[in-house]
C-alpha cells in the first residue's frame, strides 16, 4: 500500500488537481462523464525458463520471510497523480463464475475496520498472496482471481507488478495463502500487465495491474479456486468490502483480512475510492467488492487497495475501475 508523505508532494498535487479541472457535482451514485480511451494496457511477457525459476523460487521459508512491498513516498505528486481524468461508459459486469459453498458462518461485519476473515466462502480461495522480486529483494503483495475468458486472470495493484520502470521477477499468485502454505498450489505470471498511464508515470489513479498466470498440472486458475465477477463503471459511494494479506504491523500476513463500510470518493487529491481500513504494506492489490455476501464469500470486483495519506490514518484508497481498467482487464483475459 502507498503512503503520500511530504507536503511539498501535496501542494503540488492540488496544483495538478486544480489546473486539470474539477469533474461536475451530480448524483451521489453517478460516475463522472466518459472520455476517448487511450492505449489498451501495457504487457510484459515471462519466458518458459524465468517461469521455470520462479516455480523453484519460492520456497515455503522465502515465502514467509518476504517483506510486504510498501514503495517509497510520491517523488513528484503532480507527475504520479497528473490532472483528474472523468471516467465514465456503460456499466458493464463480468459474473462470478464456479460458485462455492456457503459459509456456515453469518458474520454481518458491517463496518469493520480491518480484522481477520472468519466468513469462509469463495473470496478464501480467489484472494491470494503475490510473491515476487523487485530490487534484489523478495516482497508480497495481494491478489485477486476473476472471471476471464482464458481462466487465468489475476488483478492486483499496478505497483505489485511495475515499479520504478522495471517489471518485477519471480511473480507467483498463492490462492489461499495460509503462513507459508500454498493449498492450491503456487501460480506463476507468465503475462503481467498494467495500465498505460501507470506505465508512463506512475499516476495513483490508475494503480492497476493483472497477471496471466501460467497452467498448473495441466488445470488453469479459476477451474480450480472459483473466480469472481468484476464491474466496470459501477460509481461512487457504496457499500463495500476490501481484502488482503496485510504483512506489516500489526498484521504479519499469515491471514486473509478485511474491512467493510460505506465508500466514498476521494475529496483530496484523486479520483479513487475511498473507505475506512487499518490493513497495512502487504495488503496492495487486494480486491474491493460491491454487492459482498458475506454468506457466499461473492461480490463484484470494483477496485484494489492502492494508497493512503499519512495525515488521513485507518482509511485506504483505490482506484475507479473505468474504461481504462476495463481495456486493461479484456486484453489481459484474451491472453
Amino acid at each position: 500500500m502507498r503512503r503520500h508523505r511530504t507536503a511539498a508532494g501535496i501542494l503540488l498535487a492540488v496544483g495538478a488537481l486544480l489546473t486539470g479541472g474539477l469533474v461536475q457535482a451530480g448524483a451521489a451514485d453517478a460516475a463522472p462523464a466518459a472520455t476517448t480511451p487511450g492505449p489498451t494496457a501495457v504487457a510484459h511477457t515471462a519466458s518458459a525458463a524465468q517461469q521455470h525459476r520462479a516455480r523453484a523460487f519460492w520456497t515455503a521459508e522465502r515465502m514467509r520471510s518476504a517483506t510486504p512491498f510498501d514503495p517509497p513516498a510520491i517523488r513528484q505528486a503532480a507527475k504520479t497523480l497528473g490532472p483528474p481524468r472523468a471516467h465514465g461508459g456503460t456499466t458493464t459486469v463480468a459474473p462470478t463464475s464456479a460458485p462455492a459453498a456457503a459459509s456456515a458462518a453469518a458474520l454481518a461485519s458491517f463496518p469493520q475496520a480491518g480484522g481477520p476473515w472468519a466468513g469462509g466462502g469463495a473470496v478464501v480461495t480467489t484472494s491470494g498472496r503475490v510473491f515476487f522480486t523487485f530490487q534484489g529483494r523478495t516482497a508480497s503483495c495481494t491478489g485477486n482471481a476473476v472471471t476471464s475468458q482464458n481462466a487465468s486472470t489475476v488483478v492486483t495493484a499496478g505497483h505489485c507488478v511495475k515499479y520504478q520502470g522495471s517489471w518485477h521477477t519471480n511473480w507467483v499468485f498463492v490462492p489461499a495463502y495460509a503462513d507459508g502454505n500454498a493449498p492450491y498450489g503456487q501460480w506463476t505470471g507468465s503475462t503481467t500487465l498494467t495500465t498505460p498511464q501507470w506505465e508512463a508515470s506512475e499516476d495513483i489513479n490508475y494503480d492497476v495491474g493483472a497477471a496471466v498466470v501460467a497452467p498448473l498440472n495441466g488445470r488453469t486458475l479459476t477451474s480450480v479456486v472459483g473466480a469472481q465477477g468484476i464491474q466496470f463503471n459501477g460509481g461512487y459511494n457504496k457499500p463495500m468490502y476490501s481484502f488482503g494479506f496485510p504483512a506489516a504491523a500489526p498484521y504479519d500476513g499469515t491471514k486473509l483480512v478485511y474491512c467493510s463500510g460505506n465508500s466514498s470518493k476521494d475529496f483530496l487529491f484523486s479520483q479513487d475510492h475511498g473507505l475506512g481500513c487499518n490493513m497495512t504494506g502487504g495488503s496492495s492489490g487486494g480486491p474491493w467488492f460491491t454487492g459482498f455476501d458475506e454468506a457466499t464469500g461473492k461480490g463484484l470486483q470494483v477496485s484494489v487497495n492502492s494508497f493512503g495519506y499519512t495525515f488521513l490514518p485507518n482509511r485506504m484508497f483505490g482506484p475507479y475501475f473505468g474504461d481504462v481498467i476495463k481495456a486493461l482487464y479484456d486484453k489481459a483475459q484474451a491472453v
